[in-house]
């Protein structure tokens, strides 16, 4: 072992790394020629760079770069140009060889991965279905969806992001399928970006949104290989960043942030009920509180009379108007729920738990809020957590806040403004180009199956039209039950 010190192109390599005290360097001398083996020595297998690549080239007969390149025992190895080039590899846990007379090096992958074991998805819970999540290493995730994927039309492009601290960034996609304008967008929009890094796939999904400035997510994140997969066959793309262990999916819908892969796995009458419910909730989650706060500041004639007495005691002690009962109480929820995300999962259950119920128990006894309130704001909590994707919840959280104030300014005729001023936004928005509120807007009714409602199988032969794919048939049922008929 030995440092540095001649300016050769061994120490150029060096000075590409900052001069690293961890990057080391073996020096071999093989049939009268010198050979450097150049490595960051906390990357590196130590065990693969004795046997498979010292040993090796020891005991060769005639050391040139052809031959290591044609007969080293690794299963990646390139050559490189420049240091710069070989630098970049050592970063990354190769090891780079240079040989004496040689006007390239030569990097093989002998990387030490750090990585956590396949285990359950933790956002994204399912009772029916594989429970196997994606992890932080992209060659896991892609061996886990060839695993889910074995059409041999499913094409890994690889790409580079990042110029100060690239990562590598995989576009998956089914060649037949995928419409290659959607995938062309894709690359381009990849290939655009001028940032020096990239931490996380949920970076890299705001990085090439269509709006910046919209609270919708326009992208969908998962860590599920069955709902990647189920994607891809619809024509979508998927984009794996290393490091992350959540894929991106698009183009999307507003309704794919609804639906769930265990839709498919549960009879199609459960799918239903169980899809209306997760919308209900939705629903109730933006506009109950702002109703409250209408009804009782301006339209309480519209109340029962028997309910209005049970309001009327009810608020009897509280000293605040409507809107700003509803806004600390909606703050404290907030506020819990926030303080459970971040502390240890055991400690958060139980302060969720515990300080919901004591909070809430206190701020009724001190005149703070009403019975009726504390009600609908549960409620309002709890249709927020039916939503499957973690960013659409944290959107529609968000949402009750603006369409509380304006019940509280102009009563239902605000809540009538929010909505249209909502829905206004939602069509001008786009994924990838296409439509947000697609299949509604533009209207597809073949499409309303994969969007709305769950039918049974046979009536999911085509692919939906909104993702514009190349080949539109899954399967022909009448053709499958002539064959049935034929077999019996």
């Amino acid at each position: 072992m030995m440092w540095f010190s001649k300016k050769n192109r061994v120490d150029e390599v060096a000075k590409q790394l900052a001069h690293s005290p961890d990057l080391m360097c073996r020096r071999i001398q093989c049939k009268g020629k010198t050979v450097d083996v150049l490595f960051l020595s906390n990357l590196i297998n130590h065990d693969q760079l004795q046997q498979n690549v010292l040993a090796f080239i020891h005991d060769q007969e005639d050391v040139s770069l052809k031959q290591l390149a044609r007969c080293l025992p690794i299963g990646a190895v390139r050559v490189c140009e420049t240091e710069k080039e070989m630098a970049s590899y050592i970063r990354d846990g190769w090891a780079c060889i240079y040989i004496e007379g040689e006007t390239r090096g030569l990097a093989v992958n002998i990387a030490e991965k750090v990585e956590r074991s396949l285990e359950k998805a933790e956002t994204e819970s399912l009772v029916l279905g594989p429970k196997m999540s994606f992890t932080e290493s992209i060659d896991t995730n892609i061996h886990i969806l060839r695993q889910n994927v074995t059409d041999t039309k499913l094409v890994t492009e690889k790409m580079t992001i990042g110029m100060r601290n690239s990562l590598e960034v995989r576009v998956v996609y089914i060649e037949d399928i995928a419409d290659e304008e959607n995938v062309q967008t894709v690359k381009q929009r990849l290939s655009e970006l001028h940032i020096d890094e990239v931490t996380d796939s949920s970076v890299l999904a705001q990085l090439l949104d269509d709006h910046a400035y919209t609270i919708f997510p326009q992208y969908l994140l998962t860590e599920l290989p069955d709902r990647l997969a189920y994607s891809l066959m619809k024509g979508r793309i998927g984009i794996f960043v290393d490091r992350s262990p959540t894929v991106i999916i698009c183009p999307t819908t507003f309704f794919s942030f609804f639906e769930t892969t265990e839709d498919i796995y549960l009879r199609w009458t459960m799918s239903i009920v169980l899809r209306a419910i997760r919308m209900l909730g939705i629903f109730a989650s933006i506009f109950l509180s702002p109703l409250y706060v209408a009804v009782i500041t301006y339209h309480y004639e519209v109340i029962p009379s028997a309910l209005l007495l049970t309001i009327g005691e009810s608020r009897s002690r509280v000293p605040f108007p409507p809107v700003i009962e509803a806004l600390l109480l909606e703050f404290m929820i907030e506020l819990l729920r926030e303080a459970g995300a971040r502390l240890p999962t055991k400690v958060g259950q139980t302060m969720g738990i515990v300080g919901g119920i004591v909070l809430g128990q206190a701020a009724v006894d001190a005149g703070f809020t009403s019975n009726v309130l504390i009600i609908i704001v549960a409620l309002s909590a709890l249709g927020s957590f039916t939503a499957p994707s973690y960013e659409m919840g944290a959107t529609i959280r968000i949402l009750r806040f603006p369409i509380i104030l304006l019940a509280a300014l102009l009563g239902l005729v605000g809540i009538l403004i929010g909505v249209s001023m909502l829905l206004i936004h939602l069509l001008k928005l786009t994924s990838l180009g296409r439509p947000y509120l697609s299949p509604v807007y533009p209207f597809r009714f073949s499409d309303m199956k994969y969007a709305l409602i769950r039918l049974p199988q046979k009536f999911y032969s085509e692919r939906p039209k909104t993702n514009r794919p190349q080949n539109t048939r899954r399967f022909s049922w009448r053709e499958a039950m002539k064959r049935k008929d034929l077999d019996e």
